[in-house]
């Protein structure tokens, strides 16, 4: 996690959007006043979203737990894909 002060960031954008970006890094915009803000890339903005629904629904999350589980304790098994044609 980087903190960098809103002047900076303002200065070197694109180099800041890239490293969010390219090194999955958050980034703490801070200002001198109002809030500080949180810079993240889309991938990791998607993920973190993905993660809250699946956690709001506690029987989702609950069967991926087991299906975790399952998998550690070996008893995965790998199947063909069925095409259409």
């Amino acid at each position: 996690m980087l903190a960098v002060n809103y002047s900076n960031v303002r200065e070197n954008l694109k180099t800041y959007c890239d490293i969010a970006n390219n090194d999955f890094e958050t980034i703490i915009i801070t200002r001198k006043q109002g809030g500080n803000v949180v810079m993240i890339s889309e991938d990791e903005y998607n993920n973190l979203m993905e993660n809250l629904y699946i956690r709001s629904n506690k029987k989702t999350y609950d069967r991926l737990l087991e299906s975790i589980a399952q998998l550690k304790a070996g008893k995965g098994k790998i199947r063909e894909l069925i095409e259409d044609e």
